[in-house]
């Protein structure tokens, strides 16, 4: 009696996931009030001049409190949907923010993968 392998075998999340489940993360991290963590989700971080990634953290945070005073602040990111292209290493994902004034938003956050990490574009 033979077993074919194949059909036993269990395949992993696909690149689009994986990289959705990246930028949840990054904007898990935005929501956690971790600025600098967010900002070295970026692609090539410490490359960018001190001044910049100040500049960089700065902004996130007045993004943060931009939606605390328009929509009560933001309560979760879901995950809707992804499209990687894996010839070139890039992903673009589709997240929801859910606000605390019951308002949704859908963003396309693109991504790239880096040595086997997908960070944001």
């Amino acid at each position: 009696m033979t077993l074919g392998l194949g059909a036993c075998k269990s395949e992993g999340p696909d690149a689009g996931q994986l990289a959705a489940e990246a930028a949840k993360g990054y904007y898990d991290l935005l929501l956690e009030g971790k600025y600098r963590e967010f900002v070295a989700g970026y692609n090539q971080p410490n490359r960018l001049p001190d001044g910049y990634q100040d500049q960089l953290v700065m902004n996130a945070q007045m993004f943060v409190e931009q939606q605390q005073d328009e929509h009560k602040g933001i309560d979760k990111v879901n995950i809707l949907n992804a499209k990687a292209d894996t010839a070139h290493h890039v992903a673009d994902v589709f997240l929801q923010m859910v606000y605390a004034d019951s308002s949704k938003e859908q963003v396309v956050v693109p991504m790239v993968e880096v040595k086997g990490k997908w960070k944001m574009r």
